[in-house]
């Protein structure tokens, strides 16, 4: 499995690798939504995109709405964002995110969303 973690921060794309790899999910990393757009469109084939809102360049929402337009239908999208109301989660939805992670989360949050999109065992 593989997964791309696109936030501007260098600690969470860390972070969030980290804990990925304990599962054994491949990780690749983008800074900011047109770089995770074009690793998208690259050779390699992602199941998961973790994508943070807030970004420079294309921010996480201008990217779901995008990679979703193009077809990646199949790609699992977790937000992953300290974005908390309740109408940031209802856009991000909307446009075709599978789950909302809030930050600061620790590993059993990341797990338990992980497991809500099949993608690892409870």
């Amino acid at each position: 499995m593989r997964a791309l973690i696109v936030d501007d921060s260098r600690f969470v794309r860390s972070y969030l690798r980290g804990m990925l790899e304990e599962n054994g999910i491949v990780c690749e990393e983008a800074a900011d939504g047109r770089a995770g757009l074009e690793q998208l469109r690259g050779e390699n084939r992602f199941d998961l995109a973790l994508v943070d809102w807030n970004m420079p360049v294309m921010n996480g929402l201008e990217m779901l709405k995008q990679l979703r337009a193009e077809g990646f239908n199949d790609l699992k999208v977790l937000m992953v964002t300290t974005e908390a109301e309740n109408g940031y989660i209802v856009r991000a939805l909307e446009a075709g995110a599978d789950e909302y992670l809030m930050k600061p989360f620790d590993d059993e949050a990341l797990n338990e969303k992980l497991a809500m999109l099949g993608l690892v065992e409870a």
